[in-house]
């Protein structure tokens, strides 16, 4: 009895250090080429449905959708400028083809550090491919990460990124915001590459804690090479943000990556993004990642480039979703029709429609 008692104590000792051996294994820090190739195969969406949003006031620029669920509908942040800045709208679909602007949810103010600008993104939105992309709480509270400062006109001045949050996701009325940014490119601990102005942001749930962290933000900034690259950040608490790592996710070391977008496909990461002026244009893009850390950049051709008269400028800063088969990957597109919210599917719909 004791040799075997003693067997059955060596046999399970062996098994669970096998097991440590196995949740300790690194995951690859490169996706192959194959892999890649299957994700685009996955993710692209050759039909240009068109234009299917335009502000009510169609003589504002509208800019940076963020669409998720609640219960039965689609909601959307998008940002208009007016001349002045940004302010952060919300609008309804119940077909995500159709869409009723419903009103502001950010909206200047003054004697603020964010008076004149205030660009918002609804963090916590569930990224699994395919998922129900319905927004989580922390806190018991929805929250917004948004492009803040002072400074009339687009884009101007020293951009930075402030924090706002609401108990009600679908009511039109003003969220909450923090009195100071929670990351500024004049914090002591700004990188190379973001000090000099920070612009979008998009915050997800780190739910397997690859940082060792909750939560994980992507931003886009320009620093002393005057480019823009994507960088990261983390957080417990969603209130106090540390910067992570000492370089860019993705950069190009010239013109822009940036609208970070984050979906996961089975064990794979993906970042969808905008590049411009690396090569003509501007244009969309993915990368992709086993651990949200490191990234593999996709070298083939773009997903979204302009084609057609609505998006003949630009065809950039996506929003992509997969929903009952079909891929969704909204755009900004700038063409005869101004600055509009531009739609591309993995699927005809116009022929279905007709």
């Amino acid at each position: 009895m004791k040799s075997f008692l003693l067997f059955t104590v060596s046999v399970l000792l062996l098994y669970s250090a096998s097991s440590c051996d196995k949740k300790k294994k690194p995951l690859k820090q490169v996706v192959s080429e194959e892999t890649m190739l299957v994700i685009y195969e996955e993710i692209k969406t050759p039909f240009k449905y068109g234009v299917v949003f335009q502000h009510p006031d169609t003589t504002k620029l509208i800019d940076s959708p963020t669409i998720f669920r609640n219960s039965d509908s689609w909601l959307m942040t998008y940002i208009v400028f007016d001349g002045q800045g940004y302010e952060t709208w919300l609008a309804e679909s119940s077909d995500l083809l159709h869409w009723e602007s419903k009103g502001k949810v950010l909206s200047f103010t003054k004697d603020t550090w964010d008076a004149n600008q205030k660009a918002g993104y609804v963090s916590l939105v569930n990224f699994d491919w395919g998922g129900d992309y319905e927004v989580e709480k922390h806190d018991d509270r929805y929250w917004m990460t948004y492009l803040g400062g002072n400074t009339i006109g687009y884009e101007a001045g020293v951009l930075k990124i402030g924090l706002a949050n609401t108990t009600n996701l679908t009511k039109v009325q003003p969220w909450n915001t923090n009195t100071k940014p929670v990351l500024s490119p004049e914090d002591d601990g700004a990188r190379w590459f973001e000090n000099k102005t920070i612009y979008k942001s998009l915050v997800i749930k780190d739910t397997l804690a690859h940082t060792g962290h909750d939560y994980v933000m992507y931003y886009n900034a320009k620093g002393e090479g005057d480019f823009e690259s994507i960088g990261m950040a983390v957080s417990d608490d969603m209130l106090s943000w540390k910067r992570y790592g000492e370089n860019p996710v993705l950069t190009k070391n010239k013109g822009i990556c940036g609208d970070a977008q984050i979906t996961k496909i089975d064990d794979i990461y993906v970042m969808f993004y905008f590049g411009a002026f690396w090569k003509p244009g501007a244009f969309e893009r993915f990368a992709c990642s086993y651990d949200l850390i490191n990234w593999t950049d996709w070298k083939g051709t773009d997903l979204i480039a302009p084609s057609e008269s609505y998006d003949s400028k630009y065809a950039h800063k996506p929003w992509v979703i997969k929903w009952k088969g079909t891929v969704y990957h909204f755009y900004n597109a700038v063409g005869d029709q101004g600055r509009v919210l531009a739609l591309a599917t993995s699927k005809n719909l116009k022929s279905d429609l007709d």
